[in-house]
This record gives C-alpha cells, sequence and structure tokens, in this order.
C-alpha cells in the first residue's frame, strides 16, 4: 500500500463519526497511530471517557472501511480510555483522589434526583468509569439506603491518618452523613453546621482514584449549594426536573444559580416523563408534556433524558439495588446508559485542569 493511500485511508477514518459520538475522530483527537505492517493493519484510539457504549460500533465501522481500500482480514483496533482531571467554573485545585466532580441537582423536592443520581452512577461504573457517590443532603440522606442492598448502616471505618473510608455498594465509592448520625436523630443545624459536614465528608474521606465523583444535592439553592460553589472544585453540573410547571420554575432557578457562579450545566433530565401501564403498556403524561424540551430551549441547555414512572425503579431503590443493574437489559436502563455516556463525554469534551500539577510556589523576603 502507498504512503498516498495510508494517508487517504488515515484521513477518512479520522472523519468517521460513529453514534452515539457527536464528534468526528479527528475533533476528539482520538487517532493515535496507524501502522500497515507486512499487511497487518494496527490502529490505536483513546478517548477522554469510557468507551463501552460505542466501542463495538467504532470497530466495525473502521473494519469496513479499512476493508474497501486493503485486502487484508489482518485487523488490530485498540481502544483506550485516559480519563483526566478536567477543568470547571472555579479555580480551585482538583480533590485528592478525585479527577472530575459532576453536581447533580434540582431545584425542588421530590422530583427522583437521588434515585437518578444512583443510576447514572451505577451506569458509569458499568461503562468503566471509576466512580463515587457524595450524598450532599445533610438533612436527609437518602444514598446509604439506595446503595445498601439491604444492609444494615453501620460506622465508616478510618486510616491511620484519621480519614473516613468509603463504603464500596455495587462497586460504586460512597459517603453519606447517614453513615455518621443515628438514622432516628434529626440533624437540627444551621447553616454553616450544615456547610462545615459537607466539606468534612468531602476532604476526609479517602476516595480512591476516583473518574467521577457525582454529588447529590439537596434540592434548593442554598447553604450546601453556595459552600459547593465556592469551595469545591465542581467540574459540571446536571439539572433534574419533571414536567410539571411548578418544578420548571425550580429547575430555571437551579440553572441561573449554577450560571451565576461559573459551573457549566451539561444537561437537562427530566424525569417521571410518563406512567408507563403494566398491563396495557399505555403511556400517560401524568405530570404535563414537554417540560424538559421548553426550559431546554429556554436556556440552550441539551435535554439529554427523558425517564418514565416506573415501578420497578422505585422497587430497586427501596431494596439497595439500582435498576441499571437489576434490570441491564431493560430499555429503561439503556435510557440511563445513555445519560451517563453523554455526561461523561460531555466533561471529557471540557479543557484540562493542570492546577493541581503546578507546585506550590512561596515568596521570601531576603
Amino acid at each position: 500500500m502507498k504512503r498516498a493511500d495510508l494517508d487517504s485511508l488515515t484521513q477518512q477514518i479520522n472523519a468517521l463519526k460513529v453514534p452515539p459520538l457527536t464528534s468526528t475522530l479527528k475533533q476528539l483527537n482520538a487517532v493515535k497511530s496507524l501502522e500497515l505492517v507486512d499487511n497487518r493493519l494496527t490502529l490505536s484510539l483513546c478517548f477522554a471517557y469510557p468507551t463501552f457504549h460505542f466501542q463495538s460500533a467504532l470497530k466495525q465501522a473502521i473494519t469496513k472501511l479499512v476493508k474497501q481500500h486493503i485486502q487484508t482480514t489482518n485487523i488490530e483496533i485498540i481502544i483506550t480510555s485516559k480519563i483526566r482531571c478536567h477543568q470547571g467554573g472555579t479555580p480551585l485545585k482538583a480533590v485528592k483522589g478525585i479527577k472530575n466532580i459532576i453536581a447533580i441537582a434540582s431545584g425542588k423536592g421530590g422530583v427522583g434526583k437521588s434515585t437518578l443520581t444512583a443510576n447514572l452512577a451505577a451506569a458509569m461504573q458499568l461503562q468503566g468509569a471509576r466512580v463515587g457517590i457524595l450524598d450532599a443532603d445533610i438533612y436527609g440522606p437518602s444514598q446509604a439506603k439506595m446503595l445498601g442492598g439491604g444492609e444494615p448502616i453501620t460506622k465508616p471505618q478510618v486510616t491511620d491518618d484519621t480519614q473516613f473510608t468509603p463504603f464500596i455498594k455495587n462497586g460504586i465509592q460512597l459517603m453519606s452523613m447517614a453513615y455518621l448520625v443515628d438514622a432516628n436523630q434529626a440533624a437540627i443545624w444551621r447553616g454553616p453546621m450544615v456547610s462545615k459536614a459537607l466539606m468534612q465528608l468531602l476532604l476526609h474521606t479517602a476516595w480512591d482514584n476516583l473518574d467521577y465523583l457525582v454529588i447529590d444535592l439537596p434540592p434548593g439553592t442554598g447553604d450546601i449549594q453556595l459552600t459547593m460553589a465556592k469551595q469545591i472544585p465542581v467540574t459540571a453540573a446536571c439539572v433534574v426536573t419533571t414536567p410539571q410547571d411548578i418544578a420548571l420554575l425550580d429547575a430555571r432557578r437551579a440553572i441561573a444559580m449554577f450560571d451565576k457562579v461559573n459551573i457549566q450545566t451539561l444537561g437537562i433530565i427530566e424525569n417521571m416523563s410518563y406512567h408507563v401501564c403494566t398491563n396495557c403498556q399505555h403511556h400517560s403524561a401524568l405530570f404535563g408534556e414537554g417540560g424538559g424540551a421548553k426550559i431546554a430551549k429556554e436556556s440552550g441547555i441539551p435535554l439529554i433524558g427523558k425517564l418514565p414512572l416506573h415501578e420497578a425503579i422505585l422497587q430497586d431503590a427501596e431494596n439497595g439495588t439500582p435498576f441499571v443493574i437489576n434490570h441491564h437489559d431493560h430499555p429503561i436502563a439503556d435510557q440511563y446508559h445513555q445519560m451517563a455516556f453523554e455526561l461523561m463525554s460531555s466533561v471529557g469534551s471540557l479543557a484540562i485542569n493542570y492546577r493541581s500539577q503546578f507546585p506550590k510556589m512561596v515568596q521570601k523576603n531576603q
């Protein structure tokens, strides 16, 4: 094969855009090497996020393209991921053990945000990422139960350097206020105490090489959200709403809050979009229609998913195992995986955060 033909093949591979990828391989800077030796073609690709969701389709598309140019069955396609620390809107260094932080927020309670967070994190983990959840709802923590698998809630172990050891639930690292206080006791705390508790949960947990820490925020735009915006290097956010007008009003406030503190909102998820009858499979829009699309159009933020109200999702949350794990071949599980991929790929498109690599400089007077 002539060098010009190999260059042409490289250009065509670079121009590929295979769903769910929305950019070409060249735009993603994914092609790292292409070699043809003794009729053996070796192509190396590297992405800034897990590739489980599209790896098979991409290999098929590349193989088909290669065979149009050279007559060989000896094709090796190596696809890897290199997830790095990406830059959010705040000039803060990354937290030790965490590359990227994604905040999941809602303007109001009751939209299913915590259940959604657990399933998104599980989908990320199933796609090959190292994932953790920080339950930032100090007053009403729920992730310990949603991921607990029915196990009793116990106190966390402490490392030699007085760090909490995160619990490992369904492959996800987890820390929550539920592990530190009695389940029957209310946290009757003022704002400063709540903010301090949040920072301790984040900074005093020995997170183990996380690609993504997902923060399950409480509803609203209060002390927790302000502390997070000012003191935590959040990479990006995702806002959850339902189609109801009242929920949309609060979702707009959440988006406005992130915009005001320079945290990019990567997507909007409309939860409880419709109900599917278990008997006749009829779809009923119990809470209205089109709300998520409307707010996405207004804000210019993509609507990355519309999830139904499904009994099994609620039951799995009660039993302590995310729906995507219990029903991995269900169409709704595919929706969770698609949303998780959208968030991870969007984070991967952000600028690299080099702040943590800079040495601390101290000026001394001579």
